[in-house]
């Protein structure tokens, strides 16, 4: 099995605006105890429809199979975002839950500041996505859209059509190829979204 997910600490890269992580310990005896305070879209996470849709799905109200079982990671070889044609010739399926290798995985990116640069899904492809009954989709950096492109119209896009966003995946020793998905979201109630962690099999 593979971990795909980032660990979380304090002051860990996070999305500019956001609040920055805290783990603190507050207690060593007679038991540790751990305080954790930060946004839901720290780290590995996942996006529920909530995030962009008013009266979308809550991150509690995910079917479960959104994010377990047979998977696809795709690896894209444009540098600058992913592109309708290159995510066409891959041929997308109904139902597959797709992650992709951008050169964001290159390197440990969670370990570097804030990259206003890094590879994201360009809206046409966005479209493809759910054109292809796409169930799930996973990308290597903190958002599926741009910082200075896309962003908002990405994310209406695939979560507007009732695609499920992992986010923030650290797929650099991940090998493209068929692979089991086990990604599970903490069940946070009404939230738009929550930390998660993330394993091939």
């Amino acid at each position: 099995m593979i971990d795909i997910s980032i660990p979380l600490n304090n002051g860990m890269i996070h999305w500019p605006g956001d609040p920055a992580p805290q783990v603190d310990t507050v207690a060593t005896s007679p038991y540790h105890l751990t305080s954790l305070n930060l946004s839901v879209h720290t780290g590995t996470h996942m996006d529920s429809p909530r995030h962009v849709i008013p009266h979308g799905l809550t991150i509690d109200q995910m079917p479960l199979d959104a994010t377990v079982g047979p998977c696809r990671v795709i690896a894209i070889e444009d540098p600058t975002r992913i592109t309708r044609a290159e995510l066409a010739s891959y041929h997308p399926e109904p139902g597959e839950r797709l992650l992709f290798k951008t050169r964001n995985s290159r390197h440990a990116w969670w370990q570097h500041p804030f990259d206003e640069h890094f590879v994201y899904i360009s809206d046409d492809a966005a479209h493809l996505l759910v054109e292809a009954q796409v169930r799930t989709v996973g990308i290597d950096y903190l958002s599926v859209g741009g910082f200075h492109h896309e962003g908002y119209e990405t994310h209406c896009t695939l979560l507007g059509a009732g695609l499920w966003i992992i986010e923030g995946l650290n797929l650099g020793q991940v090998a493209p190829g068929p692979y089991q998905l086990i990604c599970l979201p903490l069940a946070i109630a009404g939230a738009d979204g929550a930390p998660c962690r993330a394993i091939l099999h």
